[in-house]
């Protein structure tokens, strides 16, 4: 059987990453760690991540990021308040660049819900709202769709 794992190449503390990423989580884990500390493998919600240290030649970008949908706003504000503490770095749209570098997408559910809706009027006004955000808030999206 074939299987995909996301692989993240950092400069330097890919175990520590990798270990505050599964802190997040209640279901992750970590599922092997190499006896030098440089190579870690974790999961997240079911998905397989591997970490390695490579170098001062590896940086992460915009163009590649993680992304949590989140059922509720509370899960939103927690998952937000911790991937950006200590270093990280909010971005517009729900983005936020953690202390290690990595791009996430804090996302709540009902985000896309309200964009896949047939009333394109609707779907925009929500875009729009959305664009005008930070950290993404669920009331505001439901505002902009329900047209207030």
């Amino acid at each position: 059987m074939k299987s995909l794992t996301t692989f993240l190449m950092f400069e330097k503390g890919a175990a520590d990453a990798a270990k505050f990423y599964v802190s997040l989580f209640d279901d992750a884990k970590i599922t092997s760690e190499s006896a030098f500390g440089n190579s870690i493998t974790f999961e997240i919600q079911g998905q397989r991540l591997a970490a390695f240290d490579g170098g001062p030649d590896f940086k992460f970008t915009e163009g590649m990021s993680l992304m949590i949908m989140c059922d509720t706003q509370a899960e939103v504000d927690d998952l937000w308040s911790k991937l950006s503490a200590n270093g990280g770095k909010p971005i517009q749209c729900g983005w936020v660049k953690d202390r290690y570098g990595v791009f996430w997408q804090v996302i709540p559910k009902i985000l896309g819900q309200y964009l896949a809706d047939h009333d394109k009027d609707k779907a925009e006004r929500v875009r729009q709202a959305m664009f005008k955000m930070i950290k993404i808030e669920s009331d505001e999206l439901t505002a902009a769709y329900e047209g207030q």
